[in-house]
């Protein structure tokens, strides 16, 4: 038995859920997020708590699934989601020219990248990057876009790498 879904999803002041037999919105200061309803799981609303069910042993799973995705969901409603991002080597930097990432990673051209809908991007300086949303997986998606553009490399540890990340760094050939 999923455990995840024996507990309650409790709802803060100012959100709002809608259940329904297609999808499941929640909706809160910093916007609104839908998810659709899993087969097999029920959900129902009762004393300000999400409450999920699962009939067979695979809908119990997917309730689980549910429950901590509407979690997530809640959370990112009322206080939002956010990655940091460090540019590390000679020259990298990064501007902001409207929704548009633009990046300098030591090619031959710069690198641009459009913020998708419900993200919001900041550069306080030009070798950090802040990535801000409502949607955990949104977030954690343009963080690893952006991150693929020049991934950190393991001799000398250039490129972009996610605030904290540990880059181990190889040893270099010798003579």
């Amino acid at each position: 038995m999923s455990r995840v879904a024996k507990k309650p999803v409790v709802l803060p002041k100012g959100v709002d859920v809608q259940v329904s037999a297609e999808a499941i919105t929640v909706k809160g200061p910093k916007g609104s997020l839908n998810l659709p309803t899993p087969p097999g799981v029920e959900a129902s609303i009762e004393n300000g708590e999400v409450l999920f069910i699962g009939k067979t042993s695979n809908d119990i799973k997917m309730a689980g699934t549910a429950r901590a995705i509407v979690a997530n969901m809640v959370t990112g409603v009322t206080e939002g989601y956010q990655r940091k991002l460090e540019l590390v080597g000679v020259g990298y930097r990064a501007t902001l020219q409207g929704k548009d990432l633009n990046l300098t990673l030591g090619f031959s051209h710069p690198v641009v990248f459009t913020a998708p809908e419900g993200i919001t991007i900041e550069v306080p300086t030009q070798t950090e990057i802040l990535i801000k949303g409502a949607d955990k997986q949104s977030v954690g998606q343009a963080a690893a876009k952006i991150r693929a553009f020049r991934p950190p490399e393991p001799y000398k540890g250039k490129g972009v790498r996610y605030s904290g990340e540990k880059i181990t760094l190889k040893e270099a050939k010798k003579a």
